[in-house]
C-alpha cells in the first residue's frame, strides 16, 4: 500500500441527482459503487441551509467546557458505543473528539445521549434526520436496481424501515503528524457523510490515496462492508482515512446506515446460485462485527 499520506488530483464521482433522466442517475451511481465504492451527490434534496444548521449546532456543541461535553458520556460500566468521547491522548491511532448516537428508527434513540445544548440541537437534528433517510433509501434503490433486483431488495435486506441510522460528528483539532482517523474499511451497510470546508478525507483505489474535493452542500456516500457482502462483492467497500490540518479544525458529519440488529445479512440468495456461489457467511451484524475486531472471519 502507497502510504504517502499526499492524496492523488483523480476525482472521486459526482452524481447529479437532478438529472431528468433516472436511468443515467442509476447508471451512473453503479458505475462509481463498482469502481470505487465511493461517490459524492449533489443537488439531493436535503436544503443548504438544514445542511448549514447542522455544522452550526455541531460546532456549537465541541467549543462547550468539556464538563458540558461529558454530560452525554457513555457511563463508566457501560460498553456502549453511544456518547460523547475525547481524544484519547494515549492512543496515536485517532486524534478526533467524537459524538456518536442512534438518530433512527425512534425505539432505538437513547435521549441521554443527546446534548441539551446547543438548545436548537435536537430539532435541527430530527429535521436532518427525515432527509438523510429519504436520500438514503434513493440511493439503496439505485443500488438495487443495478444488480437487477427491485428497488426495495436491498433496503429490506437491511431490515426495512428498522434499519438503523447513527450520527457521528468527528472533530479534529489542527495537527501537522498524526493522521485523524487510520484506514478502514466501514463496518456498517454505508455512510453518508458531509464536512466542513477544511478538506481531509482520503480514498484508497489502485494502489493510491486520492483526496476528496470538497463540495459546498454536497453529500459523500462511502459504501461498507455490508453492502459489498450483500451484492456479492459486486459494490466496493472504499478504504478510506482521514488526515488532518496543519492550522485548522476539521469536522465531518457521517451518518452510518446498520442492519437492523440480530438480523442475518449476507449475499442476496437471488444473485448467487451454482454458477456464482456466495463470497461470503451470513451473519448477524453483531457477530460480524465481532469477528472482523477480532481477526476471525473467514470470508
Amino acid at each position: 500500500m502507497n502510504d504517502d499520506k499526499r492524496g492523488q488530483t483523480k476525482k472521486i464521482p459526482i452524481v447529479d441527482l437532478s438529472d431528468p433522466s433516472d436511468e443515467l442517475v442509476a447508471h451512473a451511481v453503479v458505475k462509481a459503487s463498482e469502481e470505487w465504492g465511493v461517490f459524492q451527490v449533489v443537488n439531493h434534496g436535503i436544503p443548504a441551509d438544514l445542511m448549514r444548521r447542522l455544522q452550526e449546532v455541531g460546532r456549537q456543541f465541541f467549543e462547550l467546557p468539556a464538563a458540558e461535553k461529558e454530560s452525554v458520556t457513555r457511563p463508566v460500566d457501560s460498553q456502549d458505543i453511544q456518547g460523547y468521547f475525547p481524544k484519547d491522548p494515549k492512543s496515536l491511532k485517532a486524534w478526533d473528539d467524537h459524538l456518536i448516537h442512534n438518530i433512527w428508527p425512534p425505539s432505538s434513540i437513547n435521549n441521554s445521549y443527546w446534548p441539551n445544548n446547543p438548545s436548537d440541537y435536537r430539532d435541527v437534528t430530527e429535521e436532518y434526520t427525515m432527509n438523510v433517510t429519504k436520500l438514503t433509501e434513493k440511493i439503496v434503490g439505485y443500488l438495487s436496481k443495478g444488480l437487477g433486483l427491485r428497488c426495495e431488495a436491498l433496503k429490506e435486506g437491511l431490515g426495512g424501515d428498522e434499519a438503523e441510522y447513527l450520527m457521528r460528528i468527528n472533530y479534529y483539532p489542527p495537527s501537522d503528524s498524526v493522521i485523524g482517523a487510520p484506514a478502514h474499511t466501514d463496518l456498517c451497510a454505508l455512510a453518508l457523510l458531509v464536512s466542513n470546508e477544511v478538506p481531509g478525507l482520503q480514498v484508497f483505489k489502485d494502489d493510491h490515496w486520492f483526496d476528496v474535493e470538497y463540495i459546498n452542500s454536497a453529500v459523500i456516500v462511502l459504501l461498507g462492508d455490508q453492502i459489498m457482502r450483500m451484492s456479492n462483492g459486486r459494490y466496493k467497500n472504499v478504504l478510506h482515512r482521514s488526515t488532518m490540518d496543519k492550522e485548522k479544525t476539521r469536522m465531518s458529519w457521517p451518518v452510518l446506515v446498520e442492519p437492523k440488529h440480530g438480523l442475518v445479512v449476507g449475499p442476496l440468495p437471488e444473485l448467487t446460485g451454482d454458477e456464482n456461489p456466495p463470497k461470503f457467511e451470513s451473519l448477524t451484524f453483531e457477530d460480524y462485527v465481532y469477528r472482523k475486531i477480532k481477526k476471525l472471519l473467514r470470508d
